[in-house]
């Protein structure tokens, strides 16, 4: 601490009146947090944080995630004082607008400086006890050459979120030493006191994660200065109970809920400046206080050019050429001997293949590891003070999973874990952020429908496969054989910016797949799995996914005994096969008298492929909860047969009298 506190104070001030104007302007967003914080980043990019605004991507440089997103101000303006190319001033004055950079939550890719996209309280924290894992696991495999630390700040909201519980019960576990989590405790919600809802200990809770915890002022510079020095010896993850107040400054709204998600207004302003001694115009920052601040942005530089020269600062990548190979084999296996396995078996027998040819892939399953079959046979698992493996035990934690995978992913690995498809319910907010940040986090989804059985309609899964397709930017694979289900592992694993769902069954599954090609004919989200005879009209396309496959094949041969023309394909990806053009898809579904669908989940959505043109088909599923019974039984029961597809097939050609 070399500033005086006035200089200090000077220079948080500069935030603090950035994200007043910001707001302001915008007429929309939450200055109170900003306000509130100010005090404590001043430190933290002051004195400790390590990061370089002309390389924002080096390796070794500590993650600051904004859990609280909410609070997006205070990060545009840090960016934009330490150096960052932007935001510039003009970003900042288009804070919240359309085609702005400066959302009004951060989101990742758009500006250098933003580690992780923030919306939805507790995602970021989980965020960073993904990226604190891949820290440790990138130290250990790489002689100590990383050493980076993780912040997050996060607000009561963060806390009261399930999924902050989830993420830092499991950062205690690990003793993830190098996260440090920065608490704005100000005891206000939206709704007013934070005691209108909530009496908990937040620092006894955190003492029995095993945490370091500790409270401090969060406007006394000197002692934020102390604790953040202790903890970076830490032996232990830290919490840091910044007592702050929210809008700190303004003599009115400052420490209550008023001074959250509405700006401040005009005569309010006028007032905190006169309080706080800022005599300036809006986004105005007097000289030598942005000479300051971009001294401030420099201070890592030389340690960064330093440390990149030396090291790689990129983890250990896959060669996909490597893995493709290693598919190839594997396939040439499996078509010929044909196994007949549920999906989840193969999987496993891909993941067996493929993890060796893959040093940056980390598996894991929310305590469902023997039935979702996500460890490979030579994976170790990620443990306190061992972090050279490649698997995790995440526990009955579905969505801190989904979230932690997500940090891991935009820590530069391949994250794929597994729980059952019925509690994606769990994840979806994790998912959803997987899509928007353009992640290639894999979710290996298994028990795919009525087929799991007796454990009967709460763990059946009927809507999921719908609302799951009904996501931009997600691609829901549900393969039919060992064939199809290495494929979708294959376009799961080469996927750049798309996250995977691979919906597997747990029940086994004909191999089905005729072709002996070396092509991925998954590729395209369909293809036709059995043809017509060409020497006659199209009578009958059958669309199925997944175990409904088979059916269909077993109901084409019945037609066929009856003159009836049938094509059979299979659609896996949904997704891919909307981006195919409309004479794509003509192609491949055929222009038949009507199109009939099969799956073992709801009816909707499928109205876009049977009804094309003058065609209008019929989709066979279930819209309504499976049952507890035998998975035989429950297909009978509700009429997803061969004999009820032959069934509709007469009916939609009118052969029924």
């Amino acid at each position: 601490m070399t500033q005086s506190h006035n200089s200090l104070q000077d220079l948080s001030n500069c935030l603090r009146f950035l994200s007043i104007d910001m707001v302001e302007k915008a007429r929309s967003g939450h200055p109170g947090m900003p306000m509130g914080m100010a005090d404590v980043a001043t430190v933290l990019f002051k004195d400790f944080l390590r990061y370089s605004p002309s390389n924002p991507l080096w390796g070794n440089r500590d993650r600051f995630v904004l859990s609280g997103g909410h609070g997006s101000a205070l990060l545009y303006s840090l960016l934009h004082l330490t150096g960052y190319d932007r935001p510039t001033i003009e970003d900042l004055k288009n804070f919240r607008q359309l085609g702005s950079l400066c959302a009004g939550h951060p989101e990742f890719g758009e500006l250098p400086g933003i580690e992780a996209t923030t919306g939805p309280l507790g995602q970021g924290i989980a965020n960073a006890v993904g990226m604190a894992i891949a820290g440790k696991k990138k130290s250990t495999e790489n002689s100590n050459q990383f050493n980076y630390k993780v912040y997050v700040t996060c607000g009561d909201g963060d806390l009261m979120e399930g999924i902050s519980h989830e993420a830092c019960s499991l950062a205690g576990h690990l003793n993830l030493n190098n996260l440090i989590i920065l608490f704005d405790d100000n005891q206000i919600t939206i709704d007013g006191p934070k005691n209108l809802s909530d009496s908990e200990d937040v620092i006894k809770r955190f003492e029995a994660y095993g945490f370091d915890v500790v409270s401090v002022d969060g406007h006394n510079f000197e002692a934020l200065h102390k604790v953040l020095t202790t903890a970076q010896g830490a032996q232990r993850p830290t919490l840091i109970a910044c007592k702050t107040v929210i809008g700190k400054g303004s003599p009115s709204i400052a420490g209550t809920c008023g001074a959250h998600g509405s700006p401040l207004g005009e005569g309010e302003i006028a007032k905190t400046r006169i309080a706080l001694n800022w005599p300036y115009q809006p986004f105005e920052i007097p000289k030598n206080l942005r000479e300051l601040w971009q001294k401030i942005g420099k201070r890592c530089e030389s340690e960064c050019d330093a440390w990149s020269k030396t090291y790689n600062d990129k983890p250990k990548q896959q060669s996909l050429t490597d893995v493709q190979g290693v598919l190839a084999d594997l396939k040439t296996s499996f078509l010929e001997q044909k196994p007949n396995l549920a999906t989840r078996q193969i999987s496993k027998i891909v993941l067996d293949a493929v993890s060796p040819a893959m040093p940056n892939l980390i598996g894991g399953s929310a305590d469902l590891t023997p039935s979702n079959n996500t460890q490979a046979d030579h994976q170790n698992i990620i443990a306190k003070k061992a972090f050279t493996g490649s698997y995790i035990h995440y526990g009955i934690r579905e969505h801190a999973m989904g979230a932690i995978m997500n940090g891991l992913s935009l820590s530069g690995y391949r994250p794929y874990a597994g729980t059952f498809l019925t509690f994606s319910d769990y994840m979806r907010p994790a998912i959803r952020l997987s899509a928007l940040m353009r992640q290639p986090v894999i979710y290996v989804m298994t028990h795919d429908s009525i087929g799991l059985g007796e454990d009967g309609p709460t763990h059946q899964p009927i809507e999921h496969l719908s609302s799951l397709r009904a996501m931009p930017n997600v691609h829901v694979f549900r393969p039919c054989d060992a064939a199809e289900a290495l494929e979708c592992w294959e376009l799961s694993l080469t996927s750049t910016r798309t996250p995977s769902v691979l919906a597997l069954s747990r029940q086994t599954l004909p191999f089905l797949r005729e072709d002996n090609t070396a092509h991925n004919l998954s590729k395209k989200g369909a293809y036709i799995l059995r043809a017509e005879n060409t020497d006659a009209p199209l009578d009958i396309t059958l669309i199925a996914t997944g175990s409904e496959v088979s059916l269909c094949i077993g109901a084409k041969k019945e037609l066929a005994a009856q003159n009836i023309n049938v094509r059979v394909v299979s659609m896996p990806c949904q997704e891919l096969f909307n981006e195919l053009s409309v004479a794509e898809q003509s192609t491949i579904l055929g222009t038949p008298q009507t199109i009939i669908a099969v799956e073992a989940g709801t009816t909707y959505g499928w109205d876009r492929y049977i009804h094309r043109g003058k065609q209008s088909g019929v989709s066979i599923g279930i819209d309504q909860y499976g049952a507890s019974a035998p998975a035989s039984d429950l297909y009978k029961h509700f009429n997803i047969t061969i004999q009820c597809i032959v069934k509709e097939a007469h009916l939609k050609l009118g052969k029924v009298t």
